[in-house]
């Protein structure tokens, strides 16, 4: 989810079709799909999930993610030890069922215990899986990601990036300045070339 700024419900229905993973240098998701738990009374054949087009996309549409090697190694040694389930899916719960919210958050809430401090444990820090995609479009955005890349990557418009995440880009304006004024170096250093 943190390299890829994905959802949920789109990691539930991640297969290895979708993935484009070589064996050096950045691969790519091809998102088609999503899983969201909703609850039985909410489908109409009476599961708990629902699957469905990604989210404020068309039915077939597809998002295209480049994902760094750093996940392209993760994924392609998930797939070496655990292989995919039936249908391709990368991953299934104990009995080979899509993983439900309340099995990944209960193994999310053991996991920052390890990793993370007392007191950042006792904080908002990642409380929530979900977390991870919202740091990674911080991440992007703090790495000078254009907004509409960031957007495109992340599967949200431009507007909502602005709302949601114009404080990640507060405090911007030393670091802005610098790239305007290598501009117009680099700009001035073309007007003077024969």
């Amino acid at each position: 989810m943190y390299y890829a700024a994905m959802r949920p419900e789109e990691v539930s229905m991640l297969s290895a079709e979708q993935c484009e993973l070589p064996s050096e240098g950045w691969g790519r998701l091809m998102l088609a799909g999503a899983r969201p738990q909703v609850g039985s009374a909410w489908t109409d054949d009476g599961k708990p999930y629902e699957e469905r087009q990604l989210k404020h996309r068309a039915r077939r549409a597809v998002r295209p993610v480049p994902i760094p090697p750093v996940l392209v190694a993760i994924l392609r040694g998930h797939i070496d030890t655990f292989g995919t389930t039936a249908d391709g899916r990368l991953f299934s719960a104990v009995r080979g069922g899509p993983v439900r919210s309340q099995e990944y958050g209960a193994v999310w809430k053991e996991a920052r215990k390890k990793a993370l401090t007392p007191g950042q444990v006792a904080s908002p820090l990642a409380r929530i899986p979900y977390d991870l995609r919202h740091a990674c479009v911080s991440f992007w955005l703090r790495s000078g990601v254009s907004l509409a890349e960031t957007a495109r990557r992340a599967g949200q418009s431009v507007a909502v990036l602005q709302r949601y995440y114009a404080k990640v880009l507060d405090g911007e304006e030393t670091r802005m300045n610098a790239l305007i004024e290598q501009g117009l170096a680099e700009q001035e250093s073309e007007s003077e070339a024969p």
